[in-house]
């Protein structure tokens, strides 16, 4: 995805801090977003923005840091603010719409294209950004209008490639299979390095016969990407349509070494097998074909949420909390609050939480004593009780970043992402930097 910055505003007002101004926090932030290093880029720009609250370019900087980061809601909030304050920066709607796209809201995301391209007319990027939406939305006809835009108007060759590539597969999806070969092809042309382009033309290939083009095909696909497990697949398709049912099954073998669970890997090998006269390890392929997760069954299957019990506890329990030591209190309150925390690491959480108990309860405005308390309800799988004391250590420490982090996974776990996702996004945005990877891989 490209990444375009904007120049900082100057304003009439200097406003500066130790000898950095705003427009020094700004030039860092740039600087180091170009050469990736997102999350100290997100840091200057917030200091950017504390010491200049009005510069647009400020927000949808540090909104494309976040973007970069993965965390796309804590973004959209960037690039709303950066819009309020400029209505007529016609990429604060483009990449607000990017992240739109990202967090499933593609026809919010569309109206932002449709905005880009009204301020902006020529914007190629635009234009491949919103096919890509309404290709989401099933509109492929409408999409392809997009995808011809942006070749129309001699787009840098990364867009182009994409444009034919995505053309290529709106075609394939309204049946045309043959100019969706046509469109792989000139996509291939520019960029002949792209191993999902000729596993996409090699399934066109096979829906139109042409199974000999189709092997050649997941041929090149497998040579740039061998963990490729569908390529297998339909490279086997392809042989045993062609009457090579050992070679096939050979594919549908490698295929399931990467997806064991590729049930149509499994139906592929189980008809090699019958062709190879082994029945009876086609009749266990074709069981496991039919019956795996087939709700169809009465056989019961466990069902793996988005994060299971064991993820939580692993991502939990990696959060360290600073502890330091505080003046000794005469009602005592953080020798039970330090007890507490000793207590939890010896695995005694029953005797934790009566240290924590007794230590809230003379101290009621220790926030760390309740976001510790948090921490073991979570450990014993009193996750909305977690939640309840993770959200006290919040409201008396608004900056409590551990807390935002921690409520954010139990949140997730409980199934509610969205609230959960801008609880991490919140804790990277006060410099909790762990909250990234988990937003990468749960938030997306």
């Amino acid at each position: 995805m490209k990444l375009r910055l904007l120049p900082f505003l100057l304003l009439i007002v200097s406003i500066s801090y130790g000898q950095q101004t705003a427009a020094d926090y700004f030039e860092q932030g740039v600087n180091k977003t170009k050469v990736g290093n997102f999350t100290g880029a997100l840091s200057d720009f917030s200091r950017a923005i504390a010491m200049n609250p009005e510069n647009s370019q400020s927000y949808y900087n540090r909104g494309l840091a976040k973007q970069a980061l993965k965390d796309h809601r804590g973004a959209i909030q960037d690039f709303d603010k950066s819009a309020s304050l400029n209505p007529r920066e016609p990429m604060a709607y483009l990449y607000r719409g990017i992240s739109k796209t990202e967090q499933g809201e593609p026809r919010a995301a569309v109206q932002d294209f449709n905005r880009c391209i009204e301020l902006n007319p020529e914007d190629s990027y635009a234009y491949l950004q919103r096919g890509f939406t309404l290709s989401k939305l099933d509109e492929y006809r409408i999409a392809i209008s997009d995808f011809n835009r942006v070749i129309e108007l001699n787009s840098d060759k990364s867009s182009t490639y994409q444009a034919f590539y995505s053309r290529g597969l709106c075609k394939s999806k309204l049946g045309d299979f043959k100019g969706s070969i046509s469109d792989y092809s000139k996509s291939i042309d520019i960029n002949p390095k792209r191993s999902q382009t000729f596993a996409d033309r090699g399934f066109s290939n096979v829906q139109v016969g042409e199974y000999a083009q189709a092997v050649s095909d997941y041929n090149e696909a497998l040579e740039l990407n061998p963990q490729d497990a569908d390529a297998f697949y339909y490279r086997g398709f392809s042989k045993a349509k062609s009457g090579d049912y050992t070679g096939a099954k050979a594919d549908f073998d490698a295929s399931l070494r990467l997806n064991p669970t590729n049930i149509k890997a499994l139906y592929g090998r189980g008809f090699a097998y019958t062709k190879l006269n082994n029945q009876r390890a086609a009749i266990q392929d074709l069981t496991k074909a039919i019956e795996y997760n087939n709700p169809g069954l009465d056989s019961k299957f466990e069902y793996s949420p988005n994060m299971p019990e064991k993820k939580l506890a692993a991502l939990r329990n990696a959060v360290t909390d600073e502890i330091e030591i505080n003046i000794f209190s005469e009602n005592r309150s953080d020798a039970y609050y330090l007890r507490g925390i000793a207590e939890f690491k010896s695995g005694h959480s029953k005797d934790a939480l009566a240290n924590l108990n007794t230590a809230i309860g003379l101290n009621p405005t220790m926030a760390s004593a309740h976001f510790a308390r948090g921490l073991v309800h979570s450990s014993e799988g009193l996750q909305r009780e977690a939640i309840i004391d993770l959200t006290n250590a919040i409201n008396l420490n608004e900056f409590y970043k551990e807390a935002y982090y921690v409520r954010g996974l139990i949140e997730h776990a409980l199934g509610d992402s969205d609230k959960g996702c801008f609880d991490l996004s919140k804790s990277g945005e006060l410099g909790y930097v762990k909250a990234y990877e988990v937003i990468k891989y749960y938030c997306n």
